[in-house]
């Protein structure tokens, strides 16, 4: 999607609709700001207030997401195109967290360990030792717990039975075994326990 396209396509209708930024703003509950920030390409309008937006601008959801309005003969093409393009941007969302959950993960768990090894190996006062040992665990912990809130944000699990796709409570993957991403899990769908694999996407793409 073009985001700067979709931004100047918002002003036109805003404008059309003699809306200014803080009416509109004011009307979705959000701030100036982020209207002005759609309009100027720099984010686009979060899925949840897209409906209510489209209906103050006498547009769907397709013409918001495609920035022009569409003939009723190129609808269903575009429709197509659009959710095509949202499954994408969806993608690409969950592959930078998970992406992320490595750079927050790996650094802070060798530097706990480093502490650990230090605290143990080298000489110092026990009281020095202690706090070392205990600001590792603590950092390591909560480190942890960050990264699996993340993991378990960003796409879903496959049931290894029945190949239905879900995201799981945060408790559900944090107390689950697990080897990396994949974890021991039971599925809502089918109600079986299997090694559960992350995946990106809700459909599977190779069907």
């Amino acid at each position: 999607m073009d985001q700067i396209k979709t931004g100047r396509f918002i002003a036109s209708c805003r404008k059309e609709q003699g809306i200014t930024q803080a009416a509109l703003a004011e009307k979705l509950g959000i701030s100036d700001r982020a209207v002005s920030k759609w309009e100027t390409g720099k984010s686009l309008p979060d899925s949840g207030i897209m409906l209510e937006l489209c209906e103050l601008l006498k547009i769907n959801v397709n013409e918001l997401l495609s920035g022009e309005r569409i003939m009723a003969e190129s609808y269903d093409k575009q429709a197509e195109k659009n959710l095509l393009a949202l499954k994408q941007e969806v993608e690409q969302k969950n592959r930078q967290m998970l992406h992320a959950e490595y750079l927050i993960g790996a650094p802070a768990t060798i530097a706990g360990l480093a502490i650990c090894a230090v605290a143990a190996y080298v000489e110092m006062p026990v009281w020095l030792r202690i706090v070392l040992l205990s600001f590792a665990l603590v950092m390591i912990f909560v480190v942890a717990f960050i990264a699996v809130g993340i993991e378990q944000k960003a796409g879903y699990y496959e049931c290894r039975n029945c190949r239905h796709r879900y995201v799981p409570t945060y408790w559900q993957t944090n107390l689950a075994m697990h080897i990396g991403r994949t974890r021991y899990m039971k599925c809502p769908a089918c109600g079986k326990r299997s090694w559960q694999k992350k995946v990106l996407s809700k459909e599977d793409t190779q069907a």
